[in-house]
């Protein structure tokens, strides 16, 4: 033991020694160079060379910059001894897997090529010489599979025009845009369906690249004037697609003296103005070069009304295709009747090639929009689309070759000797035949048949002419730098796509940006955030989850770098509501002070500032400073204010609200933050930056009080006013006092608002923290809610409710008309505190959605905040959540006809959804019933009738309880009760396992119900792999459903007009002056006379007249004195952190001033006017409460007579067999009711499970994003790092 302790004494005494002679050559360096040098050649050995300066590609570096980082690098490792750094693990570990998954090209270029082959068979079958007998069947495929992307883009615009609002353009526009779609429709179907088949496989598979002659034409043209560098690649492009077309002419007319290819001369003149024709397709994304005028208002005219403009040009494309199709089969003098006729082999084999072709084309189009919103142009849509036709070539030229290895019988290659045995050759596989097709086909092609070699040369030479003209046409994509999940509209101008030009079209079609657009973006990317937390009784490990999160986002936000796409400059806001109390010093003073809950705030703040400064202070090798930090504390009209710098330089403000001075409660703290962060700094920042201060603000938004103006919130009246970009990237973070999150998932929600500019909120995904039962049961509940509910929302329209403890809005969205302006609206009415009070960040969601604005709800943002761990505190905060959500999902209902028609996100289908899934909460009691009385039945083998009475009669006596007694017991009473039924649901699931079993088969409704539920759960679950361990908590919420479901709806109900907070009001602060008021309760006495109506209060021996009968005697009573000596009390308490005392700018007092008596003066106790809402909201309860109950009983009530009449009406259906077939002696019996509702609720859980895996791909899609462009770990070294960065060579 005592070597062991040498051992050690020695390693440190080496150690120190060491550092101290590191820092002594580091220090001397500018003085003693030679040491230093000297120390890093010892160090690193003598068998290791120092250079040449090579860069990571090995190339000699030679620029200065270079050369000085590189040193750098090396000195790091010499004093770090840490040759692999800790970013470069992070670099090539975390974004490894992702960037494969982004970026594998060979996907991709097997879905081009199956793309390309199939169409290019599909062309060669309908030659008038293949072995495939039917022709007109043949060329309808074909004809089909060129119109399957207008089918699907016609499909798309008739959704959304109906049911959704679309403008439709001018007849004029509208006129224009369907004649250059109908001659590209006309070119594509004279190409593929007329000239095609009469060339060979190979002559057609490069012309197709001829179709960018426009294109490069247009990129030329507009860049003329003032002339471009940028111009000359466009330029190169278009020299080569002109020659190409020339040389295809030519090569064709080389062999004009044989009469075998005089025929085809005309297919080849119709071919090249055929390409001309379908080149003109993406006139609309090559425009954008134009500065006219007119061109500008045709391209936005055309971006508002995309629905109605592909309504009319698809229907029109689909048009000129048939009809061509419908003029060549005559003309070619084949029959229509012919297609009856077609055999089943063949038959076969072209669906196939039609399926492969029109599924992969799809698949294609798709996957490209996915990897360019990967941030993978280049690797993964680029270079594959560009790969695709010498790949197809080279694939072309192996079957060649492998069938002249199977039937060509000379020693070398010769074509003509092929060509004759594969006449006399007869296969039967479908495979071999398709491939045969392609040597066949070069067979009918004469003029390669009979080329010479000068012909042979002009053919290759126009194919390499066409692939490098598409390349130079389209080399603008190389360049595109795409914003993460960037909107497909900014990606690609259309919709559809080419089915014969597939890479091609999709080359073309990638957006044009133009330099001005790109700077104009970067200014667009500066974006400020304002975190905002609200507080009240939260407990110490509460505060330091928010407090933590928010220092993590201080260190956080130095690595960013001011050119970074997540740069951002963020403020922290924490509104600490009844933060003062008064207590008695004597009779005639009273001091205000701070609560326990603020003191304990300024502890953990304390302890989390020295742990963050003391890493950030070893990070740097900084000496620990002794002096004591200082922060700023300050009187304000609403109580007061501490200003803390936090250790990365970034600021939070400590509100301290005083409810003597200003409202409380939460969603005044809400008013209070978003008037004075987008009211009063945004303002101020306009003042500070134009002198046009008073010209921006309306005068209608100005809110006069006492003869003086004050811009409270500027309005947004106009387009113009709402895409101001302060205000459009300007965020506030909405926070509860709990919440505990990263800075990444902060940085997701911000890209969502970032990228969708009709965004104006944006949720994560909540996790409940905590321990015990009730937070498992929440864990579940929680994660089914966002797995299904959420998704759903997200993707069929918007996000009803953004939960205020991890929500981003857009300031934008929230000084839009009606929003914040009524957001002030003080409750008056029941269903006011019902709607505004008890869940207000549904409300404000409500809000939001009725103006325009959507609200979106991202996966991959995850926030933690703690749970109700208690029975009574979960039942008491469901109490307030149940009605409230009620209120505010029916409020939006009946504006959804308004709704739909200003939201562009919520259609009527939308609104349908909701009116279905509301119904079916609506409901849940009742469900839950006849679920229990289904189990009564099934176990105790009782009566369908006696199970249905005994199943109502418990939830109808609880009712009546929740009526009579207090609400504590009555959620004593529902925990016991929900023992009881957790105990029934056991075996009620025991019961459907049993009715499976008697049956001897699973495939009745309750067993396919039971059955899909779990593999629905089970899938969802395995789909959130981080997410699966929530799995095991599903038993638990499985056996509470009729707590959730029917009893605490209950309660809630009943409850509607108990508006208190129910949650952390138990908590209170120990009072300080507990025995004062002990001791002067001891000396106080009531006297009262028996024959008169005269009271006296005897009080420390003094006796004062209180009332008289007839008449008051009225004593000049004296008000006690308040001392405000809360700022010296917080100093004194205030150990690490010294609070100097600042006075509040001049300016902003005005502010709070009119702020406090238009919105936020405290409300003044009216007993009548509570009282009359109190009444107001037993009346509201009654009546929701009969109409809720009503509803419940009214379906209760049609199973009990469905069930009395008898099987006369029940729904009959044979019994299948788990062999799978149907049982001749035995049927099931399903009452219609009770199908009609299993089937109605398994098609919700259908379309949100359907949705959810559509929402987990574009969650994937911006996870990789964002893993593969985040700001990487800063490493930081200390101050030898720094050192050398001040030294550079």
């Amino acid at each position: 033991m005592p070597l062991k302790h040498i051992r050690k004494e020695l390693k440190q005494g080496i150690r120190r020694a060491k550092r101290g002679l590191e820092k002594s050559v580091a220090n001397t360096i500018k003085e003693n160079p030679k040491a230093f040098y000297t120390y890093m050649k010892r160090k690193r050995g003598a068998g290791e060379s120092f250079g040449p300066l090579n860069d990571k590609g090995g190339n000699l570096s030679v620029e200065p910059e270079e050369v000085g980082e590189l040193l750098n690098e090396y000195f790091v490792i010499v004093f770090m001894k840490e040759k692999e750094l800790v970013e470069d693990d992070l670099r090539e570990g975390s974004v490894e897997f992702l960037t494969e998954v982004a970026s594998k090209t060979e996907e991709v270029l097997c879905i081009l090529k199956s793309i390309k082959v199939s169409l290019l068979l599909l062309i060669s079958a309908s030659n008038s010489e293949s072995p495939f007998e039917n022709k007109p069947f043949t060329h309808l495929v074909l004809a089909c599979a060129l119109v399957v992307p207008n089918v699907l883009a016609l499909a798309k615009a008739l959704w959304k025009t109906s049911f959704g609002s679309s403008d439709a353009p001018s007849l004029s526009i509208l006129g224009m845009v369907c004649l250059i779609e109908a001659l590209v429709a006309f070119g594509t179907s004279i190409l593929v369906l007329v000239c095609m088949p009469h060339f060979d496989i190979i002559t057609n598979l490069y012309i197709l690249n001829g179709v960018c002659l426009f294109p490069a034409f247009l990129q030329v043209v507009f860049q003329l004037k003032p002339f471009r560098s940028s111009m000359l690649l466009p330029l190169v492009g278009f020299g080569f697609v002109f020659l190409g077309l020339l040389l295809f002419i030519l090569a064709h007319n080389l062999q004009q003296h044989s009469e075998e290819v005089k025929h085809i001369n005309p297919y080849v003149a119709l071919a090249v103005v055929a390409l001309i024709f379908v080149s003109f397709n993406w006139w609309e994304n090559f425009m954008s070069y134009c500065k006219i005028g007119r061109m500008e208002t045709i391209r936005e005219n055309l971006r508002c009304t995309r629905n109605v403009t592909y309504v009319c040009t698809s229907t029109v494309r689909i048009l000129v295709v048939g009809t061509v199709v419908v003029a060549w089969i005559p003309m070619k003098q084949y029959k229509w009747e012919d297609v009856k006729t077609v055999s089943q082999f063949n038959l076969k084999i072209v669906l196939c090639l039609f399926g492969i072709q029109g599924i992969s084309s799809a698949l294609c189009h798709w996957f490209g929009v996915l990897v360019c919103k990967m941030h993978a142009v280049r690797r993964s849509f680029a270079v594959p689309s560009i790969l695709a036709t010498p790949v197809v070539f080279f694939a072309f030229l192996i079957v060649l070759y492998d069938s002249f290895g199977k039937y060509g019988k000379a020693d070398t290659f010769n074509l003509t000797g092929l060509c004759h045995n594969l006449k006399i050759s007869n296969n039967s596989d479908a495979v071999q035949i398709l491939l045969l097709e392609i040597p066949r086909s070069l067979c009918r092609g004469q003029a390669i048949l009979i080329s010479n070699k000068m012909g042979l040369a002009l053919l290759g030479s126009l194919a390499v002419c066409f692939w490098l003209g598409l390349i130079f046409s389209t080399f603008y994509v190389w360049g595109q730098h795409i914003q993460r999940i960037e909107r497909t509209s900014q990606l690609f101008v259309r919709r559809l796509y080419e089915a014969a030009f597939m890479e091609q079209s999709m080359l073309l079609n990638t957006r044009v940006h133009k330099k001005n657009e790109k700077k104009n973006k970067r200014k667009s990317d500066h974006v400020m955030i304002y975190l905002c937390a609200t507080m009240w009784h939260e407990t110490l490990d509460e505060m330091a989850k928010i407090l933590t999160s928010i220092f993590r986002l201080d260190k956080y936000k130095p690595n960013s770098s001011k050119s970074h796409k997540d740069n951002f400059e963020f403020e922290a806001h924490v509104y600490f509501d009844d933060a003062f109390h008064l207590t008695n010093l004597n009779d005639n003073v009273q001091e205000r002070v701070l609560n326990q809950y603020v003191k304990n705030l300024i502890h953990i703040m304390e302890d989390i500032y020295r742990i963050f400064s003391r890493e950030k202070q070893t990070l740097k090798d900084e000496q620990e400073d002794d002096d004591r930090v200082k922060q700023t504390i300050m009187e304000t009209p609403y109580g007061g204010r501490i200003t803390y710098t936090l250790p990365y330089g970034n600021i939070l403000y400590v509100h301290l609200k005083d409810k003597q001075k200003i409202r409380h409660k939460k969603r005044w703290s809400q008013i209070m933050y978003m008037y004075y962060l987008l009211g009063w700094k945004l303002n101020k920042k306009y003042m500070t930056l134009s002198g046009k201060f008073e010209d921006e603000m309306s005068t209608a938004n100005a809110l006069k009080v006492n003869n003086r103006t004050s811009f409270l919130m500027p309005g947004l009246d106009s387009d113009r006013t709402r895409n101001r970009l302060p205000k459009e990237n300007t965020y506030i973070l909405a926070l509860d006092g709990d919440t505990d999150f990263q800075p990444s998932a902060l940085i997701l929600l911000v890209d969502r608002l970032r990228r969708y500019s009709h965004v104006g909120a944006a949720c994560g995904r909540i996790h409940p923290t905590g321990t015990g039962p009730m937070v498992w049961y929440q864990k579940f509940e929680y994660a089914v809610g966002h797995w299904l509910q959420k998704t759903a929302e997200h993707v069929l329209g918007c996000v009803l409710c953004s939960p205020g403890c991890f929500s981003l809005y857009r300031a934008a969205a929230l000084m839009d008309d009606n929003v914040v302006k009524r957001y002030t609206t003080k409750a008056t009415e029941g269903q006011h505190f019902i709607q505004y009070d008890q869940g207000e960040d549904r409300w404000l969601c409500t809000l939001l959605l009725q103006q325009g604005w959507r609200v979106e709800y991202n996966a991959a943002s995850d926030a933690y905040t703690n749970a109700p761990q208690e029975f009574k505190e979960f039942y008491n905060q469901r109490r307030r959540w149940v009605p409230s959500t009620l209120a505010n999902t029916i409020d939006l209902l009946n504006s959804g006809a308004q709704t739909s028609k200003r939201n562009l996100s919520i259609s009527k289908l939308y609104i349908l959804y909701q009116i279905i899934g509301t119904a079916a909460s609506i409901l849940g009691p009742a469900t839950v019933v006849l679920m229990i009385a289904g189990a009564f039945t099934f176990v105790f083998n009782w009566n369908g009738n006696v199970a249905l009475a005994l199943g109502v009669v418990p939830p109808a006596i609880y009712i009546l309880i929740c009526y009579k007694v207090k609400s504590d017991t009555q959620i004593m009473i529902a925990a016991v009760m929900s023992i009881f039924y957790a105990f029934l649901m056991i075996a009620t699931i025991m019961s459907m396992i049993g009715e499976m079993v008697k049956e001897n088969t699973f495939i009745t409704p309750t067993g396919l119900f039971f059955i899909s539920m779990m593999i629905l759960y089970l899938s969802t679950a395995m789909l959130h792999p981080q997410e699966f361990p929530l799995v095991f908590y599903g038993l638990l919420y499985i056996i509470c459903i009729p707590s959730g479901y029917l009893l605490l709806p209950i309660y809630a109900m009943v409850n509607m007009n108990n508006v208190s907070w129910g949650t952390r009001e138990t908590v209170t602060p120990k009072k300080q002056d507990k025995i004062n008021t002990k001791q002067i309760l001891r000396y106080e006495k009531k006297c009262k006379c028996i024959c008169w109506d005269i009271e006296f209060l005897v009080k420390e021996d003094k006796k004062e007249l209180v009332q008289y009968a007839d008449s008051t005697i009225e004593e000049e009573i004296m008000e006690p004195r308040i001392e405000d000596n809360w700022i010296s009390n917080l100093q004194d308490q205030s150990f690490h952190i010294k609070l100097a005392v600042e006075e509040l700018d001049e300016e902003e007092i005005p502010f709070w001033n009119d702020l406090i008596e238009l919105y936020l003066k405290p409300i003044e106790e009216d007993k009548e006017k509570q009282a009359e809402v109190e009444k107001e909201l037993k009346s509201l309860r009654n009546k929701a409460t009969f109409l809720f109950f009503i509803i419940n009983t009214l379906w209760i009530v049609s199973t009990f007579f469905l069930q009395a009449i008898g099987p006369e009406i029940h729904i009959k259906i044979p019994k299948i067999l788990p062999n799978g077939t149907f049982s001749k002696s035995e049927i099931l019996i399903i009452e219609p009711l009770s199908f009609m509702f299993l089937v109605s609720f398994a098609g919700l859980l259908g379309i949100q499970f359907l949705t959810m895996l559509y929402h987990r791909i574009t969650t994937l899609i911006h996870f990789i994003a964002y893993k593969g462009t985040e700001i990487k770990p800063h490493q930081n070294v200390g101050k030898y790092h720094q050192m050398c960065k001040d030294h550079e060579v």
